[in-house]
């Protein structure tokens, strides 16, 4: 397992969260499909860990995995998952239950199908704060109108009557937000929690998201496809592709030197407000490659600039190593880290 990018305001060594050896499937008509491989890392107190990567490269399984939320037809079939040395894998529903909202909660990507649409979003959040503290049901609803106030709800102890489709699309995801915060966690994974909305939206989300996640001095994991929110709400980043971490480093090392030619791609897919946008909107190539067929090589290979058609790239599938700087923990699985398509080929 490589080393972790630590941030600075995380005491030394002081590990929340370990994910060794991960392995998740689907089953399906067309075969096995292997979404998660070998995934190996942790993730420290206060850190703010982003988890990149496009759309089927098993970021969300990676993360459901983790919180024992992985429904049919897929399952986890190999690692472990140790919240400060405590393997969650194999415990029993009910207890890994009492541990999913308290110690570890879940923002979900789409709050439509995470909000049950029959129940008032008061009683949703009554719920979820009695399941974790001996409290009264009004005093779980005094609870409720707060963290709803704090999320940015107006009129927030009315509002615990309404039901979720009487919330914009905005709002619902603040909704999630206090929900996942109700029994103070350790650590947050938010999956994609600003897909389904405007970009100005998506900016006050994410700031509401850091501001409550600091207060509580709790660790976030934050699992996205756009690069672009990483470098201003995240201290270390790891890159996913095809189910597996093809590079981690501090989030400012990765924008400073990717090593990976998967994440340069990504950055250039990035569109920057400070500068003129000119020409065709970057985008990568080709398409991830079929999970049910068996891994042979790189599997980035026949859509990467720099070993397309490369017979080491083919034929030999890369570990992670460390790369750059030794103080930047920075690490990479390819053969040609940081090269140009001339210097592999030369």
């Amino acid at each position: 397992m490589s080393q972790t990018a630590v941030p600075e305001n995380a005491p030394s060594g002081e590990s929340l969260l370990e994910v060794r050896d991960l392995r998740t499937e689907f089953t399906t008509a067309r075969g096995t499909v292997a979404a998660v491989r070998d995934v190996s890392f942790s993730i420290h107190r206060r850190e703010r860990l982003a988890i990149v990567g496009e759309s089927g490269s098993g970021k969300s399984a990676m993360a459901m995995s983790i919180v024992g939320l992985l429904q049919p037809p897929g399952r986890v079939v190999g690692g472990e998952v140790l919240l400060e040395g405590r393997n969650l894998r194999g415990l029993p529903d009910a207890e890994l239950s009492r541990i999913r909202g308290r110690r570890i909660s879940l923002v979900f990507q789409d709050p439509m199908s995470a909000l049950d649409p029959i129940r008032s979003i008061g009683s949703q959040m009554i719920e979820a704060i009695r399941a974790h503290q001996d409290v009264s049901r009004k005093a779980a609803r005094r609870t409720a109108a707060d963290l709803l106030g704090e999320v940015g709800v107006v009129d927030a102890a009315r509002r615990l009557s309404d039901y979720p489709h009487q919330y914009s699309g905005g709002m619902r995801q603040r909704v999630l937000i206090a929900l996942a915060l109700a029994n103070s966690p350790e650590l947050v994974i938010a999956d994609e929690p600003t897909t389904a909305l405007d970009v100005t939206t998506q900016a006050q989300v994410l700031e509401l998201l850091d501001r409550l996640v600091t207060d509580r001095r709790a660790a976030l994991m934050l699992i996205t496809h756009n690069l672009g929110i990483v470098a201003g709400y995240c201290d270390s980043v790891k890159v996913m592709y095809a189910g597996r971490l093809v590079e981690e480093s501090s989030s400012r090392e990765l924008f400073r030197a990717p090593a990976h030619p998967y994440s340069r791609e990504l950055i250039k897919c990035v569109l920057r407000t400070d500068q003129r946008q000119e020409g065709r909107l970057a985008t990568i190539p080709g398409s991830l490659p079929d999970p049910t067929k068996p891994f042979v090589g790189c599997a980035f290979e026949p859509r990467c600039p720099v070993g397309h058609d490369n017979p080491l790239c083919q034929s030999t599938e890369p570990v992670l190593v460390p790369f750059g700087r030794p103080e930047a923990n920075h690490a990479t699985s390819c053969h040609f880290p940081g090269a140009t398509r001339q210097e592999s080929v030369s």
